[in-house]
């Protein structure tokens, strides 16, 4: 990795610390035990390593929508979200809604290449839990496992094994509250990211392996791991 070792002194520290926030940069320096200039350097990794993971959670996201958007296509038609007979509840319901008014006001087609593009990961991932909060009385009782997973969505995932929809609800969900903290610009170097990469390659290989392969051969996210701060003190 090309190394940059940025100069500080005082006052370009509290001019970082200004910019960033003291309460953000604190959460940095509590961990080095008050170093401001390596607390900037660990920011600095986290920045890093937090969009070397942008690749590989954006491949995910990506097949993982094709994948339930196909099979959902094939069992309720092409404008299965419109499809009462997917039994969605309020909250799914309500995703569809908003994202088609973010299509209607931004002058876009609400056709299905466009609604399944705008539809966000927390979506797809709410699929494969369980389903039927705040649905309407003719389907309240039905739930997910009978109206998407058994008939639909097993099949996007043909690598997983004999895997239950909530074997496959269950890394999906965690990996989305790991690209919403990256995306909210959290910290990350506190996690054990060894296993959330490998997590982003076993599900992606669930659904095709190769595509899993290809993110690994892409990703840099092994790369900026080797150079984990802890191991090598933050040196860029």
């Amino acid at each position: 990795m090309d190394v940059k070792n940025f100069p500080f002194n005082d006052l370009v520290l509290d001019a970082l610390e200004s910019s960033l926030s003291p309460e953000r940069i604190a959460t940095y320096t509590r961990v080095v035990d008050g170093d401001r200039e390596l607390a900037v350097r660990l920011y600095t990794w986290n920045t890093a390593v937090s969009a070397a993971f942008y690749g590989p959670l954006q491949g995910l996201e990506v097949a993982v929508r094709n994948a339930m958007h196909r099979e959902l296509t094939i069992k309720y038609g092409d404008q299965w979200y419109d499809n009462e007979a997917c039994g969605f509840d309020a909250g799914s319901k309500t995703r569809v809604d908003r994202a088609k008014l973010t299509l209607t006001r931004g002058r876009y087609l609400v056709d299905p290449p466009h609604v399944v593009a705008e539809l966000p990961f927390g979506f797809w991932v709410s699929l494969l839990g369980k389903g039927g909060r705040g649905a309407s009385p003719d389907t309240y009782k039905k739930n997910y496992d009978m109206t998407l997973w058994r008939p639909a969505l097993y099949k996007a995932f043909p690598h997983g094994g004999r895997r239950s929809r909530a074997q496959t609800h269950g890394p999906l969900d965690y990996l989305r509250t790991f690209r919403n903290r990256i995306a909210h610009h959290e910290p990350i170097f506190n996690r054990h990211l060894e296993q959330d990469y490998r997590s982003i390659l076993e599900v992606a290989g669930w659904i095709c392996p190769d595509t899993a392969d290809w993110i690994r051969h892409h990703s840099r996210v092994e790369e900026l791991l080797a150079h984990n701060w802890k191991k090598d003190r933050i040196v860029f």
